[in-house]
C-alpha cells in the first residue's frame, strides 16, 4: 500500500463533463467567466404564478396589523373589535378567491 497522498491529475473517466453544462449552462453562454451568482446572464422576466396560500396569509397578517394599529392609535375603541376582527379574514378569503378565479381564467 502506498502512502502517497498527492493529487492524481490524470483524467477521471467516471466524471461526466456534461453535468456542469446541464446545471450551469455552457461557458459560451456567458461570454466571459462568471465570478458570482449576480453575474448570470439576463433572463426574460414576467409574471410568475401566485402562491395563493402566501397571498391569503399576507393579506390576513396585514389586516390584523392594521386593526392593531387602529386600536393602539385610539382610532377604534376596543369594544368595536367584535365586528372589526373578522374583516382581515374576509379580505384574505376574498383575495384568495380572486386569485383562484383569475388563475383559471
Amino acid at each position: 500500500m502506498s502512502d502517497d497522498t498527492s493529487y492524481d491529475s490524470s483524467y477521471d473517466s467516471s466524471y461526466d463533463s456534461t453535468y456542469d453544462q446541464d446545471v450551469y449552462g455552457h461557458r459560451s453562454d456567458y461570454g466571459e467567466p462568471m465570478t458570482g451568482p449576480l453575474d448570470a446572464p439576463e433572463r426574460p422576466t414576467g409574471w410568475h404564478p401566485v402562491n395563493i396560500t402566501q397571498l391569503v396569509m399576507g393579506v390576513a397578517f396585514a389586516g390584523i396589523v392594521l386593526v392593531w394599529a387602529l386600536v393602539q392609535g385610539d382610532v377604534v375603541e376596543t369594544d368595536e373589535l367584535r365586528w372589526l376582527m373578522p374583516i382581515p379574514w374576509l379580505a384574505a378569503g376574498a383575495a384568495g378567491l380572486a386569485a383562484t378565479v383569475w388563475r383559471r381564467a
